[in-house]
């Protein structure tokens, strides 16, 4: 599988290029998955379902399918810390391309998401995993880069360039372990 980490802060944009990217590489055949870090206090079920009362019983685990889906919910009893590497091995193993969003101090290869607009330094000259930067204002970036600079409003455009890259990103676990 092939992982690529979308960098940025709040407000450059990752979420709405990450989510253009999926229909842009599906098109190409691709299977997609992503890996998103949240705060700590998220929750996707809701309390009264069945599966909410089974957490609240005191399950470590709750695993819950259908013939369309299957979600999988893991209480920790203390605060844990997860890296993108453990997330990334709980994926399934016929998945072409990881797209993960939330991890900028990552040591995953990454394109920073980078608008003028939003008043925010870029990371890029600072982070030698940044490899690419996608953003709406090339002509204002705050450094000259050798770095390809991708159009933030082409995600087809984003999605070529990551498909023909694509030997880059080949993503090796033991080589992070």
């Amino acid at each position: 599988m092939k992982v690529v980490s979308f960098a940025g802060y709040s407000g450059s944009g990752k979420t709405h290029l990450v989510e253009q990217l999926i229909p842009a590489l599906k098109m190409r055949g691709l299977r997609v998955s992503v890996v998103k870090h949240a705060h700590h206090d998220f929750d996707i079920d809701h309390p009264g379902k069945d599966t909410y009362r089974h957490r609240e019983a005191g399950a470590f685990e709750v695993v819950v399918a259908s013939d369309r889906r299957l979600a999988l919910m893991r209480e920790f009893e203390q605060a844990s810390t997860l890296t993108v590497h453990h997330l990334l091995a709980e994926l399934y193993d016929g998945v072409d391309w990881v797209l993960v969003e939330g991890f900028k101090n990552s040591n995953l290869l990454k394109i920073e998401v980078w608008r003028a607009d939003a008043g925010k330094p870029a990371r890029y000259p600072d982070d030698d995993f940044v490899v690419a930067i996608a953003t709406d204002s090339p002509d204002q970036l705050p450094q000259e880069t050798l770095r390809p600079v991708l159009d933030l409003n082409q995600p087809d455009a984003i999605a070529q360039w990551l498909v023909d890259s694509g030997d880059r990103f080949e993503y090796n676990a033991e080589s992070y372990a």
